[in-house]
């Protein structure tokens, strides 16, 4: 009995003490900040071989942290009416209150006051103007031209977020470049195509097939999502004493990770969570992001082959400009790109990473993978890692003379981390084996038969019944000010 009692306390001491150490900043799937999360990627062990050179860079990255939504802005003060409700009927059910967190009482969301939301932070603009700097010191070879757009071609999406990432990853880029102000700034170009016919950067809102896919997806998601809610929901209840729906405990979850990320509050709405409910709630966020962007369904990633030729293309161009000794200062050296987590997660799903060479195999033969595993058992689907804000992969095109095998090799760095292809078995792969092993499956797939919505004629209606249902929309689009771009973008 006592060997029991002994071992049950060291059991709870050694739990206190994971918890003490738990950080939920870690945990907060793509809604994390990129500081938290850059250097604990895991990386490939591999390094550039001796002898080679950079001679062309593309950049693929999220917007950095921002602001929640208009909608979600909205939301938040729904759940601060709710909260208040909820305090208010236990009080006329004399029911004790004692474990109501104090910071519950009279809360108001933080956002109340604001008009407009989804907007770059301060924060989000330190890490973009932080990544420009670190790339040019790791890459000074690729930047030391005299700045020109066609040199270095910045584009962005026509997301303000997104182009607000673009201006602030140029100026620290450029910083000391330039005779503008104390910090030698200088101006540079930032280039957009409309989002909607934006087969690049946002080839997700082009995709009419995808926009089907996903509408019919989503609530199979919320099935897959409502265990975990429903479990946490009556922990929480039993905790705190407040009637809390299912509802409740996803916005609470929504809430903490807007007060982590963009407030760095974490004794909040995230201390109603244990560590164990946080990464339930952490892999439920991840498990939706693999099926509704991810590796869950070919068309998640099939749908950016454009962005993906778009990188091939600036990488031929550059050996060709290399192999006929273009002068310095004419051509392409760097093409920078600034999007979302809808942009970023595809392309990772591309190139294979994060897979292993089953996986890999699988997805070449378009064959459904398992679903992430669900804690306590470890997996290496993150979206704290695949796609945290300002999360980004660098595609690196070297010059390799004196090696026999390939004269030009592709080296992908994930967050700044070489990181392994597993179609190469290596983040370091000969560039005609790269073509042939990762891209080459991929551009079978042309965007517009993949993205093409072919619809059935339609049966003739009564003209009466058309100008109903026209007067109808025209209604709704008056009263309709959500946002047409998605929240988790």
């Amino acid at each position: 009995m006592f060997a029991i009692l002994i071992f049950v306390l060291l059991s709870i001491t050694a739990q206190l003490k994971a918890d003490h150490g738990f950080d939920v900043r870690h945990h907060l799937s793509t809604v994390t900040t990129y500081d938290v999360v850059k250097d604990i990627v895991k990386a490939s062990a591999n390094s550039t071989p001796d002898g080679c050179t950079p001679i062309h860079l593309n950049l693929v990255a999220r917007h950095g942290t921002r602001s929640p939504t208009k909608k979600r802005m909205r939301d938040l003060d729904k759940l601060a009416s709710h909260l208040e409700e909820l305090i208010k009927d236990a009080e006329e059910q004399n029911l004790s209150l004692e474990k109501v967190p104090s910071w519950l009482w009279g809360w108001k969301s933080p956002w109340r006051e604001k008009l407009k939301g989804g907007e770059l932070i301060r924060n989000g603009e330190e890490e973009m103007y932080n990544l420009g700097i670190r790339i040019r010191e790791r890459f000074p070879e690729l930047f030391e031209e005299e700045y020109h757009s066609d040199v270095y071609p910045i584009k962005a999406s026509q997301i303000p977020r997104a182009s607000a990432s673009a201006v602030a990853f140029g100026m620290g880029l450029l910083s000391e470049k330039g005779s503008l102000g104390p910090a030698r700034q200088r101006a540079f170009a930032v280039t957009s195509e409309s989002r909607a016919s934006d087969i690049i950067l946002r080839f997700h809102d082009c995709c009419g097939n995808y926009k089907v896919f996903r509408k019919r997806q989503e609530p199979a998601v919320d099935k897959l999502k409502e265990p975990v809610l429903d479990e946490i929901t009556s922990a929480l209840v039993s905790r705190n004493g407040l009637n809390f729906t299912r509802q409740d405990v996803a916005m609470l979850w929504f809430l903490c990770k807007q007060e982590a990320s963009v407030l760095d509050i974490t004794d909040q709405a995230c201390g109603l969570f244990s560590p164990y409910e946080v990464a339930l709630l952490e892999w439920a966020d991840d498990l939706e992001m693999f099926i509704l962007k991810g590796y869950g369904n070919s068309i998640n990633y099939r749908m950016g082959v454009p962005l993906l030729e778009d990188v091939v293309q600036s990488m031929e161009q550059a050996i060709k400009a290399k192999e006929e000794k273009h002068a310095p200062g004419s051509y392409e050296k760097a093409r920078l790109r600034f999007a979302h987590a809808e942009t970023v997660v595809p392309f990772s799903c591309l190139l294979g990473l994060f897979l292993d060479g089953s996986e890999f195999q699988k997805i070449q033969r378009e064959e459904p993978l398992e679903l992430p595993p669900k804690p306590p058992q470890s997996r290496n689907w993150r979206g704290s890692t695949v796609a945290p804000f300002a999360g980004n992969n660098m595609l690196v095109l070297h010059s390799c003379p004196a090696n026999s095998e390939s004269k030009y090799f592709v080296q992908v760095l994930h967050n700044e981390h070489p990181i392994l292809m597993a179609g190469c078995g290596s983040d370091f792969c000969p560039f005609e084996e790269f073509k042939e092993k990762i891209v080459a499956p991929h551009l079978k797939h042309d965007y517009n038969s993949l993205c093409t919505v072919h619809l059935e004629a339609p049966e003739q209606k009564p003209v009466a019944s058309k100008l109903s249902q026209l007067f109808r929309w025209l209604f709704s689009m008056q009263n309709d000010d959500t946002p047409s771009s998605k929240d988790d973008l």
